[in-house]
């Protein structure tokens, strides 16, 4: 958990899709991240639970900003996921869905990052693990 409340300073702009789904960060400290999601229809599959893709995005999104932070919003950090691997463990029974990350390890290049995805009640879903490529220069298309 942060000892350091986020700033709204150091708050990006929502890009699309964060907008699209609704999804937040609500704490950003170094080598650490948590991400929140409210249920909404939209987000469910065939069977009308949680879509397993909302998972791994709330994770994926987590990881990535846990290795990101500079603590300054003149110097953004930005990384790409290598891998990631996700295991499903349970159904979630709150209202939110919680995706908290920490950047484990790493160097100049790449890090490690672990992340778990739960609800208010500390239902746990699922739980991955990533391995993200720190990005350098403006992004090609």
């Amino acid at each position: 958990m942060s000892d350091t409340p986020l700033s709204p300073s150091l708050l990006e702009p929502p890009s699309g899709l964060q907008t699209h789904l609704g999804f937040e960060l609500t704490e950003w400290s170094r080598d650490h991240a948590r991400v929140e999601l409210d249920f909404a229809p939209h987000l469910h599959n065939r069977q009308g639970l949680l879509h397993g893709g909302i998972h791994a995005l709330m994770l994926d999104t987590a990881m990535g900003y846990a290795g990101c932070y500079t603590g300054d919003a003149e110097r953004k950090q930005d990384a790409l996921t290598l891998s990631m691997t996700v295991n499903y463990i349970g159904q979630l029974q709150g209202k939110r869905i919680i995706a908290t990350a920490q950047r484990t390890g790493g160097g100049r290049r790449t890090y490690f990052a672990e992340a778990t995805v739960t609800d208010e009640t500390g239902a746990v879903a699922a739980r991955a693990t990533g391995v993200f490529r720190y990005r350098s220069g403006p992004l090609t298309v």
